[in-house]
């Protein structure tokens, strides 16, 4: 990836519904360039797709929480089977230190937060979670 390929990739993050037209003006490339290197990124596997990225006032209707979790050895790989089944869970990490996963969850409500919450403590493999719920976003670099 050269910087050009950069350059491509922060234009694609802001809005990947840019047309090739406008990126090629925006980039100082031919239009044709410019879908060659958005082809090659696909097929490298640079960019794995393209998503809907909700706006703000879809974002304060979803209640957000982090999960810790601590789990019986050699457990993880039946937990995360279960946990790819709920709809609640957005993303799982395994993490080292005091917590072997770190799960992300999103609810629409506080009674559905809390029976994802259950169906997590009582997994089989599951020894011990903590809950963090998220109130505010202060700062979001992720797009």
């Amino acid at each position: 990836m050269d910087e050009t390929d950069t350059a491509l990739l922060r234009l694609l993050s802001k809005n990947a519904r840019t047309p090739v037209a406008t990126l090629a003006r925006k980039l100082g490339l031919a239009r044709s360039t410019v879908q060659a290197r958005i082809d090659r990124l696909e097929a490298r596997g640079v960019i794995a797709g393209y998503a809907l990225r909700l706006g703000e006032s879809a974002a304060r209707e979803t209640i957000r929480a982090t999960v810790l979790l601590t789990l019986e050895p050699r457990a993880t790989a039946a937990v995360l089977t279960r946990l790819k089944a709920m709809a609640g869970v957005e993303a799982a990490h395994t993490a080292s230190g005091r917590f072997d996963m770190i799960l992300s969850l999103a609810a629409r409500s506080t009674a559905e937060l809390d029976d994802t919450l259950d169906r997590i403590g009582a997994l089989d493999g599951v020894r011990g979670s903590e809950s963090l719920i998220h109130l505010s976003t202060r700062i979001d670099r992720r797009n």
